[in-house]
C-alpha cells in the first residue's frame, strides 16, 4: 500500500491547508463545543508528540489528561478565577508536567552512553533540562493536537504548588502549564493579536 509519505517529496513544504491547520488559522480557544475527545484520540495524540526531539531523548514531560467530572472538580480549586469557566467547560484539560527524576529512565531511552549520570550530576542542571525539554514536549502536544483536528487553549494561571500536591503527591512530578483540548467555538474568537515581524524578532548571523 502506498502511503502519503511515499507520495510526498520530504524536501518540500507541507501543503498550504496543513500549514493553515497547524499555524495560520489555528487559534487559542476559551469556549468549546459540546463534543467529547475520545480516548483513542488522546492515545494517538501522545503517540505523535512523543516522537519530537529532546536532549539525548530524555523525554522528561509527563501528561495527565483530565477528562472526567471528578477530575475536573479536583482541578477547579487550583485555577485562577479567570481560567475556571474555560477549563471546566473544555472536554479535556492536559496537565503538562515534568518528572524531576526523568534521568532514571535514561538507560532505556538512550543506550549509546551513560546519560543518567550526565543528567543527574547537578540539581540545577537537572531542573534546567527537565523544564526546557518538558516545555518542548508541551509544544509538540499542541501541534499534534491541531494535526488531529483538535483545538487548544494553553495557559498558565493556576497554583502549581497546590495542584502538584493534589495530582502528583505520589509521583513527585511538577506541573508546567495547562492546555485545554476540544473543539473550539469559532464564533467566540476575536481578531488575532499582532505578532512580531521577522525584522523585529530575528537576526541572520
Amino acid at each position: 500500500m502506498t502511503s502519503m509519505a511515499d507520495l510526498r517529496d520530504p524536501d518540500t513544504p507541507l501543503p498550504a491547508p496543513a500549514l493553515d491547520q497547524l499555524f495560520r488559522e489555528a487559534r487559542t480557544y476559551a469556549e468549546w463545543r459540546d463534543k467529547p475527545v475520545n480516548p483513542e484520540t488522546l492515545q494517538t495524540l501522545y503517540d505523535l508528540l512523543r516522537l519530537g526531539p529532546t536532549s539525548a531523548n530524555c523525554c522528561p514531560a509527563r501528561f495527565v489528561f483530565v477528562a472526567t467530572p471528578a477530575g475536573k472538580e479536583s482541578l477547579r480549586p487550583h485555577l485562577a478565577k479567570g481560567n475556571v469557566e474555560q477549563t471546566m467547560s473544555a472536554p479535556c484539560t492536559v496537565i503538562v508536567a515534568y518528572d524531576p527524576r526523568f534521568y532514571e529512565k535514561m538507560p532505556t531511552l538512550y543506550r549509546q552512553a551513560d546519560m543518567k549520570a550526565y543528567f543527574s550530576k547537578d540539581p540545577d542542571f537537572t531542573y534546567e533540562n527537565a523544564l526546557r525539554n518538558g516545555s518542548l514536549q508541551g509544544a509538540y502536544l499542541i501541534l499534534a493536537a491541531r494535526s488531529l483536528g483538535l483545538d487548544c487553549g494553553p495557559m498558565s494561571g493556576f497554583n502549581n504548588k497546590t495542584l502538584d500536591e493534589t495530582f502528583f503527591a505520589e509521583t513527585g512530578w511538577k506541573s508546567n502549564f495547562l492546555c485545554n483540548l476540544g473543539y473550539g467555538r469559532k464564533d467566540s474568537l476575536t481578531p488575532r493579536n499582532t505578532r512580531l515581524s521577522f525584522k523585529e524578532a530575528c537576526r541572520v548571523a
